[in-house]
């Protein structure tokens, strides 16, 4: 159960800083001088906003900016990239709640006064509602990117059935013998690692299809 959970001091700074972020050019590293000269944004509620950023992973400790950060920037990922930003950011809350971004402002006020204990008008709970509240506005949570639509679960070629029928014959001669067949129904993991199903079938071939 965590203390607190994180937020901002201005939600409306944060809400600025990504769309300027999403449209200006990659920097080498994401600092607050460059916040200052590319992003256009100066003052100490700019400033301190930047931690928070690293904390949503889209910036590491050194400034030099993440995947994560460059999927934000392509406009076809940009939803999912803040998406998955924010159950990175908030992973409390989605522990207690995996739909956490489809509550309502009571409900998800009532879940981080749960999760922190904290008291209804504390300016951090406020906050810490206002904030969450303003990565939604860019999130996506139930867009999925091709590349990974292409192992989910439920659309994947991989996980899908893969059924297999061998003949088998049994007794002496062609005209006497019994043809019969059987079908392997194998469940494949949902994962982009070629390996893993090479090592799945290879294994089928030398163990299973010899029979």
């Amino acid at each position: 159960m965590a203390d607190h959970l994180p937020y901002v001091a201005s939600p409306g700074t944060l809400r600025t800083m990504l769309e300027r972020m999403r449209d200006s050019i990659l920097p080498e590293k994401f600092t607050g001088e460059f916040v200052e000269t590319k992003l256009k944004m100066k003052g100490g509620s700019a400033r301190s906003t930047i931690p928070f950023i690293r904390k949503m992973n889209l910036v590491q400790s050194d400034g030099t900016p993440t995947e994560l950060y460059k999927e934000f920037r392509n406009k076809s990922k940009s939803g999912y990239a803040i998406a998955k930003a924010t159950k990175i950011v908030y992973k409390d809350l989605f522990e207690q709640n995996e739909y956490a971004y489809e509550l309502s402002d009571e409900e998800l006020l009532g879940l981080i006064i749960q999760i922190t204990g904290s008291e209804e008008q504390a300016s951090a709970t406020k906050l810490t509602v206002q904030t969450f509240k303003v990565l939604k506005e860019f999130a996506d949570f139930e867009e999925v990117p091709e590349e990974e639509s292409k192992v989910a679960p439920e659309t994947s070629s991989y996980s899908r059935l893969a059924q297999y029928q061998y003949p088998q014959s049994l007794g002496g001669s062609t005209e006497e013998s019994i043809n019969l067949s059987y079908t392997i129904n194998l469940n494949l993991p949902a994962t982009t690692n070629i390996e893993v199903f090479n090592a799945i079938f290879k294994s089928l071939k030398e163990n299973l299809l010899k029979i």
